[in-house]
């Protein structure tokens, strides 16, 4: 289960985060939402040890994740702003990933990249933004995370390719309990994969809630704009 509760940050006179708590149970797919600034990205950031909050707390399987590698181990973030080593190719950042991540799964990897076409001795610099997103899904769910953090992770995609990569990360749920938080501002995207849905604006959180138990069948799009008292949004 990933916690979060209380959690404020500043930078200098701006607030970012304001008081927020989040609760992601174990195997949900939790679909964080906002609208771009809202600060899904600076909870992502907070969750991948990238920054430290100035108040409140953050915890998966009641473990603190600032400075724990053995659950850094066990987690996979994939930020919008994707990062690979410069010059590397596929096979090299499969390589490095084998060493750090002691579940590796070398079989899972050939699959996938041979199924998004990819070309392993290439340098990842050279693909397309596309290509670069199915690599960085290539090399996350090869290492078989128990936890899965994803940051607009299906951004500009084609319909096809956006298919391929949520049966790949709904197959790890389905079958190993894989939790996964995901931050967008789709409310289409969500709803076709989330359980579990939260919207965040201004740095605080507005409404949390499990979809299944809700007493009628419910748009996430129709709950975006009432929580956002219809300010404009991006399909």
């Amino acid at each position: 289960m990933i916690k979060i509760e209380s959690l404020s940050k500043n930078f200098g006179d701006y607030k970012a985060l304001d008081n927020f708590s989040l609760t992601v149970p174990k195997g949900a797919v939790y679909g964080l939402m906002g609208l771009n600034g809202a600060g899904k990205t600076t909870i992502i950031k907070h969750l991948s040890g990238l920054l430290v909050q100035d108040e409140g707390s953050i915890t998966v399987d009641n473990q603190a994740v600032t400075d724990n590698e053995a659950l850094k181990a066990r987690m996979q973030v994939i930020p919008d702003d994707l990062f690979f080593f410069r010059g590397y190719s596929l096979n090299q950042m499969g390589a490095f990933y084998k060493k750090l991540y002691p579940l590796w799964n070398e079989e899972r990897f050939r699959a996938m990249i041979a199924d998004f076409g990819l070309n392993p001795k290439k340098n990842i610099g050279k693909f397309s933004k596309g290509m670069k997103k199915q690599a960085a899904f290539s090399l996350a769910l090869a290492a078989m995370p128990d936890y899965l953090i994803l940051d607009e992770p299906v951004d500009g995609l084609d319909p096809i390719v956006r298919r391929k990569l949520w049966h790949y990360v709904m197959e790890d749920v389905a079958d190993k309990e894989m939790t996964v938080l995901v931050s967008s501002h789709n409310a289409k995207e969500m709803e076709d994969v989330c359980n579990y849905i939260g919207i965040i604006a201004g740095g605080k959180m507005i409404f949390e809630g499990d979809l299944l138990e809700m007493e009628a069948p419910v748009s996430i799009e129709e709950i975006f704009i009432e929580k956002l008292g219809g300010v404009h949004y991006e399909k």
